[in-house]
């Protein structure tokens, strides 16, 4: 005859053992990024290292390219299988999925971490939808970079970083006579949507800038500043090698690297590059501001949390949301990276004269947002089909291009 008793002692003894496993189960995360470039793979590791040290399991799912990436989450998204955590830029595009609810909030990590004190508010701003946070911050990125190689400068006879847009055309006219590529393109629409951007800032100014691009000023839509801006881009194509076309950003920055090319205008996540190829700046290549420009643009990394339906999960966001925002993870990500830190409690020696120039320029508070942040999804878009549809037009028309920019943002 069964014991029922001692069956039943049995079976509750067997389901707390069971229980008391899945509540020491390693918190587990799948990780889902764009990054898998040298540096940005540096820079992801510092997360990963910190979040194993405290007990997590990590997962690596990669997909090059922000753009692609993005479509493959989407489509897990509608298939119900999302990942544990992704990878975003802070903006529109996240406050879309958060407005369907498929994004979960971590406003108890942030408080618990006192966020509110430590990240400046242009960026606490778009990491909040409806008083809650849903987005962890990795750092900023300045977009108004020209890096250069010094020895391509060197070989060109350039002894001084152009400040104008003059004078760097007569730069990139040297570049060029010493049988260098002057410009390393990268030739994707996104790519030239930022050089475009960059020469954009420095002919509308700080003011003008936000006034295209947070309230669609048709004033200043209509102004000289569009006109040069278009002239001034155009005129780029004459200084770009006959590979450009489709060529990822890493690309081309390795053709500064190696002396190949001249200058890339790029974000800051380049200077990773460079840094991973044991090159250091100021003595094998150089971080300017783009001519004459007031200012940087700037755009936010982040990682967001969508809504998972198992404990081991949610378990494993919450440890994510605090490793990212450790100081010395922010620390070692940014070194690697290339970005300037989200948190602004960090000692500024810590890191190089590139990232130096950028903290300095945010505290002087001359600073953008990228389109990215402002524009919805559907509007940069075609802001990015604008610019490339214009850079692949060898002679276009320039009334008809400040018409066409003027109607993104009807």
């Amino acid at each position: 005859m069964i014991d029922t008793t001692r069956l039943l002692l049995a079976s509750v003894a067997l389901a707390a053992t069971f229980a008391a496993a899945q509540a020491q189960e390693a918190p587990k995360a799948e990780v889902f990024s764009s990054w898998t470039s040298g540096g940005e793979g540096r820079a992801l590791q510092a997360i990963k290292s910190e979040f194993e040290k405290r007990g997590g399991t990590w997962e690596n799912s990669s997909i090059a390219g922000f753009e692609n990436a993005n479509a493959a989450f989407q489509n897990r998204l509608v298939a119900g299988d999302p990942p544990t955590v992704k990878q975003l830029i802070v903006g529109k595009d996240p406050a879309e999925f958060i407005a369907l609810g498929l994004m979960t909030p971590i406003d108890d990590v942030a408080t618990a971490g006192n966020w509110d004190a430590v990240l400046p508010k242009a960026l606490s701003d778009y990491i909040t939808y409806d008083g809650k946070t849903y987005l962890a911050p990795t750092g900023i990125h300045g977009e108004s970079w020209m890096f250069y190689s010094k020895a391509a400068f060197d070989a060109a006879g350039i002894t001084e970083e152009p400040t104008t847009w003059d004078a760097f055309f007569a730069d990139m006219d040297k570049l060029a006579a010493a049988g260098l590529v002057p410009i390393a393109w990268g030739g994707q629409a996104w790519q030239e949507t930022k050089v475009f951007n960059m020469v954009l800032l420095s002919q509308v100014g700080l003011d003008g800038f936000l006034r295209i691009y947070a309230d669609g000023d048709q004033e200043v839509l209509a102004s000289d500043g569009v006109r040069n801006t278009l002239e001034i881009f155009g005129r780029m194509r004459d200084y770009v090698d006959e590979g450009s076309p489709g060529r990822n950003w890493n690309d081309a920055t390795a053709m500064v690297i190696t002396g190949k090319a001249g200058v890339q205008f790029m974000g800051d996540w380049a200077k990773g590059e460079f840094t991973t190829a044991g090159q250091v700046p100021g003595e094998d290549f150089g971080c300017a501001f783009s001519p004459a420009t007031p200012g940087m643009i700037y755009i936010g990394d982040a990682f967001g949390f969508p809504k998972v339906s198992d404990p081991n999960g949610e378990a494993a966001q919450k440890l994510i949301a605090e490793v990212v925002m450790d100081p010395s993870v922010q620390v070692e990500f940014s070194l690697n990276k290339g970005s300037i830190p989200a948190r602004t409690d960090l000692d500024a020696s810590l890191f190089d004269m590139c990232t130096q120039k950028g903290m300095a320029m945010m505290a002087e508070g001359k600073i953008v947002p990228e389109h990215a942040i402002t524009l919805t999804p559907e509007a940069v878009g075609m802001l990015t089909d604008f610019v490339g549809e214009f850079w692949s037009d060898p002679s276009p028309d320039i009334d008809d291009a400040v018409a066409q920019f003027s109607a993104v943002f009807e």
